[in-house]
């Protein structure tokens, strides 16, 4: 039987909306995701509150949750720059620290605001601090199945940034379909390429999807090779750094759907996943 591991992705489904949703809420959100059992959560930011205003509570949110009464559930914070790192690593309840990295020049400066070349750099800073200080750093290949800047994209690039990755030292690498362009053919030759040539690393998947492609996309992942897998229940959230319309996250309601159907072992509280879907309404606002 298959094992997969699942990400579950509120700050991914919070980060674009407009209207703050209160520190409360988002606590008593999280607090029920933990019951669930996913493998990891991505609760937060640290980034400049003025570039992300609804992840600007992100300590305080932190602070309130019970992690410790779930070691099996780790929790995953992003940053941008060595500020927010440093926040991170200061937190007890962090256990992942995620950092964005472009195949994109445009995306990384939109996002980061720092240069491709200066990101790869800022990456062995990462996973240097996060050894240091016993978290896991993590690396979002962003754009990884294209963008829509009109730039080149080339597998061989994402197997080049891979292996370079590899060898700073990274762990895991989720490759990031950033705003929704990748087919499912796409997806496949990507992934496949990815998890193939470089088995070393710890490969996921973070996809966009639009509800018409969602199915193939995840399907061309799991042919792929991929077992680890972020999501949104809902499927809310999406981008909002691009500079073009939200895509959705894929759903977790159809991952599990999915899952269930190819028989992969997925130890999920059933009942908590209930109880965490009913307040999905006042969440999401």
């Amino acid at each position: 039987m298959e094992v997969v591991e699942i990400t579950e992705c509120p700050r991914d489904a919070w980060q674009g909306l407009s209207t703050f949703i209160p520190t409360p809420v988002k606590i008593n959100y999280l607090r029920a995701l933990l019951k669930v059992g996913f493998h990891a959560i991505d609760a937060g930011s640290f980034v400049s509150p003025k570039a992300v205003p609804q992840m600007r509570d992100t300590q305080e949110v932190l602070e309130a949750l019970p992690y410790a009464e779930y070691p099996n559930t780790g929790i995953l914070v992003i940053v941008a720059n060595k500020r927010g790192l440093e926040q991170a690593l200061a937190h007890a309840a962090v256990r992942y620290v995620g950092y964005p990295l472009s195949l994109s020049e445009t995306f990384q400066q939109q996002n980061t605001r720092q240069s491709r070349k200066e990101a790869e750099a800022f990456v062995e800073e990462v996973v240097e601090m996060c050894n240091e200080k016993g978290k896991t750093p993590v690396v979002y290949l962003s754009m990884a199945f294209g963008n829509p800047y009109g730039e080149p994209h080339d597998v061989q690039e994402v197997l080049e940034v891979g292996q370079r990755l590899l060898e700073r030292g990274v762990p895991i690498v989720s490759l990031a379909d950033t705003v929704g362009v990748a087919t499912p053919e796409e997806v496949y030759l990507v992934t496949s390429a990815a998890i193939q040539s470089i088995p070393k690393l710890k490969w996921a998947i973070h996809l966009h999807v639009a509800p018409q492609n969602a199915r193939a996309k995840l399907e061309a992942a799991w042919e792929a090779g991929c077992r680890c897998f972020d999501s949104a229940l809902g499927g809310f959230g999406g981008c909002p750094f691009a500079g073009v319309p939200l895509v959705s996250n894929l759903r977790t309601e159809m991952l599990l759907e999915f899952l269930e159907e190819k028989h992969a072992l997925i130890r999920l509280d059933k009942e908590a996943l209930k109880e965490a879907q009913a307040l999905l309404p006042l969440a999401f606002g």
